[in-house]
């Protein structure tokens, strides 16, 4: 059976500065490395490389699957070129090494750093290592503290760019911000709508009739990674427009240093006070000018939506709309109703005006909940506990008869230990013993699967029972019974009514 050697190698941005550090550098110490390990034979050599990606922290896709194959009993051993390539985080690292790879038999070596878990037994390396580790963590620590602060000085002499433009600009030749001939003048259309008075919305039902396309349409059309715009049929949300009206950029103000992470190596961000950005004017040609921005923002605040503490209903994020596949609003004011905001711009779309009531919709979904655990707990099935009885009994009889062969062998090679048969006679009947225990190997599998698979369906059938008798006993919809058995509604014209299930086996006759 061959060894499994995983050779994983990690270079971050600041590390691609130093060619030491560099990937070919790293596989070629590696590769020598395994080369002359005499008492490893059989080595089925394995590289997982993570490029670009900082040591702080472990959300990295190659150190991840590496550590699946470790817990799946895969991996024998892992070669690093040095502490700092598998990790920078002295917790992190240190709780691998001491429980991880010795839970799992993992042998760890670290060239550069003479360390090898064989030779020590387990050990993590004592204050050498753990010294190492620190210095290693505080580098990242002031090396992530020089690189915000060059990216602050930066920022202020306006040299700092992001690599992706707001709608309505484009890259220049030399990197900098222009404006996009296709789009600046849907940017400035916007605004004068809005400096008119137009609420968001309406600037929407504008755009639609002139038949501009979204920004993530435009993106898609000129080659550009988006998300799915399948469905946006070039309609504007609202949240975008008012996003372009809040952007200061387009007056020709470059904004900086919005958000900064939570901690070193970190990936969870935060915004800052507005005091604390970074505002550069005139950093970039204007689409528009400071006095149309003024304009239009003495009129956004009239359209902004005041901040609405967060409703619990049942059917909370899973009404969608069956015509445009967006998610149903919902308007709590008086009887609260799902309606689909989203073609309010297109009067010819086949769910513009689709509207139903919240309490109409519920009692739908309750009485189909109501009707299935009916058939559910109607449903007279005495003789399948009996059959998974007998089952389970033909199971472990395969299991006696498998111990039983196998205690046959050993009997017939004692017997040949103590002389009492010879060498031919001890292969002849080892041989047959040997046929009769694959034979019935094979069927202890066939049936151990069998009895898996039953097992999984009486646990299953005991779930929808147990959810159905749930049902019986409660006055209408809940958000329990919701999350646990819809995925998702769909709202069709007529008040048609499609449920996407998440626990296929309570759809029973559907």
């Amino acid at each position: 059976m061959n060894s499994v050697v995983a050779l994983y190698i990690r270079l971050s941005t600041e590390d691609s500065k130093t060619g030491s550090f560099s990937i070919e550098n790293q596989k070629k110490v590696l590769h020598q490395y395994v080369d002359q390990m005499e008492d490893i034979k059989n080595i089925e050599v394995l590289e997982f490389v993570d490029n670009g990606y900082s040591g702080t922290n472990f959300e990295r896709p190659a150190v991840q699957e590496l550590l699946d194959l470790v817990r799946a009993g895969k991996i024998n051993c892992i070669i690093v070129k040095d502490f700092t390539r598998f990790g920078r985080n002295s917790i992190e690292v240190g709780y691998f090494m001491e429980r991880v790879f010795p839970l799992y038999g993992v042998r760890f070596i670290s060239i550069n750093d003479d360390f090898d878990s064989n030779r020590l037994h387990s050990d993590t390396g004592g204050i050498n290592a753990a010294f190492k580790y620190l210095v290693s963590e505080f580098y990242s620590r002031d090396l992530s503290i020089k690189h915000k602060s060059a990216k602050y000085v930066k920022f202020r002499r306006g040299e700092y760019q992001s690599k992706i433009c707001p709608y309505g600009y484009q890259k220049s030749a030399d990197g900098r911000m222009e404006p996009d001939e296709e789009t600046a003048p849907n940017v400035r259309l916007i605004f004068e709508l809005a400096a008119k008075g137009w609420s968001a919305p309406e600037i929407v039902k504008e755009l639609f009739a002139r038949g501009i396309s979204t920004p993530g349409e435009y993106k898609v059309s000129k080659g550009q990674r988006s998300y799915d715009v399948s469905r946006c049929q070039r309609i504007w949300r609202s949240t975008a427009v008012r996003r372009i009206l809040d952007d200061e950029r387009y007056t020709g103000t470059y904004i900086m240093g919005k958000t900064e992470v939570t901690e070193v190596g970190g990936r969870h961000v935060r915004q800052k006070d507005e005091s604390k950005w970074v505002k550069i004017p005139e950093h970039h040609p204007a689409i528009i000018s400071k006095e149309l921005f003024e304009q239009a923002q003495s009129q956004v605040t009239r359209f902004k939506a005041p901040r609405k503490k967060t409703s619990c209903y049942p059917l909370r994020g899973k009404v969608y709309c069956g015509g445009c596949g967006h998610a149903l609003c919902r308007v709590s004011k008086g009887s609260a109703k799902f309606y689909c905001r989203y073609t309010k711009a297109v009067e010819d779309a086949s769910c513009y005006g689709l509207v139903i009531a919240e309490t109409e919709l519920e009692t739908m979904l309750y009485e189909i909940l109501a009707g299935q655990a009916k058939i559910i707990l109607n449903i007279d099935d005495p003789a399948h506990t009996g059959t998974l009885d007998i089952q389970l009994a033909k199971q472990a009889e395969y299991d006696q008869q498998v111990k039983n062969c196998m205690e046959q062998k050993r009997e017939l090679y004692e017997r040949f230990l103590l002389r009492q048969i010879s060498v031919d006679e001890y292969k002849s009947q080892r041989a047959v013993v040997d046929v009769e225990l694959n034979r019935l190997k094979q069927l202890q599998s066939v049936v151990a699967a069998q009895t898996a698979q039953m097992q999984a369906d009486e646990k299953t059938k005991a779930t929808r029972i147990e959810l159905a008798q749930e049902i019986t006993k409660t006055d209408g919809l809940t958000a329990k019974l919701v999350d646990v058995l819809v995925d998702r509604v769909y709202i069709y014209p007529g008040n048609q009514v499609e449920i996407v299930w998440k626990m296929k086996d309570f759809c029973i006759g559907q």
